[in-house]
């Protein structure tokens, strides 16, 4: 029971990390997206304050909660292998 949990334990802090890793990363690369985007247009005004909304947006998006993908694939990848080993 022991070995269990802390398999289990083990496995929930190496998701946090990939998860953390995957949203620093992606909001980096929408950043930068962004930014390319402004200058190549040639826009003028505020760089920062479009970035930001940018980033607002990104950050209510479908895209970024695909993410939580890191917390839920694995259980259920591991729920559907026990499954499989032991009722098929």
């Amino acid at each position: 029971m022991f070995g269990l949990l802390r398999l289990l334990l083990i496995m929930l802090v190496i998701q946090t990390i990939a998860y953390a890793a995957l949203s620093f990363y992606s909001r980096g690369i929408r950043r930068r997206k962004l930014e390319d985007w402004w200058d190549e247009k040639g826009k003028t005004g505020n760089k920062e304050a479009f970035v930001e909304r940018g980033l607002h947006v990104y950050d209510n998006s479908f895209r970024r909660k695909l993410i939580l993908g890191v917390y839920i694939v694995p259980w259920v990848a591991i729920g559907a292998l026990i499954y499989i080993v032991n009722y098929m």
